[in-house]
């Protein structure tokens, strides 16, 4: 326990400097803007491009709350290492990973869409269980996110990488078979977390379903309490709403009546919702 805060202090102190180094990136990015957007669609991950059609501006809170561990070029190179995600979770990356897309189908077919980038080897597995006819769409509002996951994928065809706003997509409603959030709900105010579920379940297909892993609240006697509090009060506060409510308390009406499954893992402070549009 000792070890993780002490890994998550430094990892904290040692991206302070990216600040600098993040203004600079908003800077280059004004001068580069016209250069990186794209006026049609990519054809996937063979062009090296992404999708940046008016793309939005990293919203404040992102700024704000994640420059040192989603925001900043220096914090995604130093977090985007599965040993120190797993860390974070406690061991669980891997178990939660696998079950979340046990869920999407040991072979994944149609179109799905991944909201938010995932650090670790997330994206990758989901193109393993592709059919080759199948399709993946992964969305993130943080330029630098794509990049890195750019530079991690193999080239696929199947593969788009759009740069959009989780809570505004410019996608056509109906549009997925399967869309998955893995640990992106925590990160939002409550607003914004309202807003991205509604979109999500948008795009949904009828048939077709909604897979959602994030924090909850752990159960009483669960010693992890004593460690995560803290933790997340000081580098996750949004994650803290997910202790106080159950995450039901975002989700429209029109879902809630369609859920067919809520499980939760290591001793209640993960969890996992599965929504199927009727």
């Amino acid at each position: 326990m000792l070890g993780i805060r002490l890994i998550l202090s430094k990892a904290r102190n040692s991206l302070r400097e990216g600040e600098d180094e993040l203004k600079l990136e908003k800077g280059k990015s004004k001068l580069t803007d016209a250069q990186t957007k794209i006026s049609g669609h990519i054809e996937g991950a063979l062009d090296r491009e992404f999708i940046s059609q008016n793309a939005p501006a990293i919203p404040d809170y992102l700024t704000a709350t994640y420059w040192w561990a989603y925001v900043s070029p220096k914090a995604i190179r130093f977090f985007d290492r599965e040993s120190l995600v797993n860390l974070i979770l406690f061991g669980n990356f891997k178990k939660l990973r696998d079950r979340a897309l046990d869920r999407l189908g040991f072979v994944i077919e149609g179109k799905t869409l991944q909201i938010a980038s995932v650090y670790g080897d997330f994206t990758q597995k989901i193109v393993d269980r592709l059919t080759p006819e199948s399709e993946l769409d992964v969305i993130d509002i943080v330029p630098g996110q794509l990049e890195n996951l750019q530079k991690k994928l193999c080239e696929n065809p199947r593969l788009r990488l759009l740069q959009m706003d989780s809570s505004a997509l410019t996608l056509a409603a109906d549009t997925y078979d399967q869309v998955i959030s893995f640990f992106l709900l925590h990160e939002q105010p409550e607003e914004v977390r309202s807003k991205t579920i509604q979109e999500a379940w948008r795009v949904v297909k009828p048939g077709g379903r909604l897979v959602i892993v994030d924090y909850h609240r752990p159960r009483l006697f669960n010693p992890i309490r004593l460690v995560l509090w803290p933790i997340l009060k000081i580098l996750e506060p949004f994650a803290l709403d997910l202790w106080r409510h159950g995450l039901e308390q975002w989700i429209p009406e029109e879902m809630s009546s369609q859920r067919i499954s809520k499980r939760t893992f290591f001793g209640g402070v993960y969890q996992k919702l599965v929504y199927v549009k009727s």
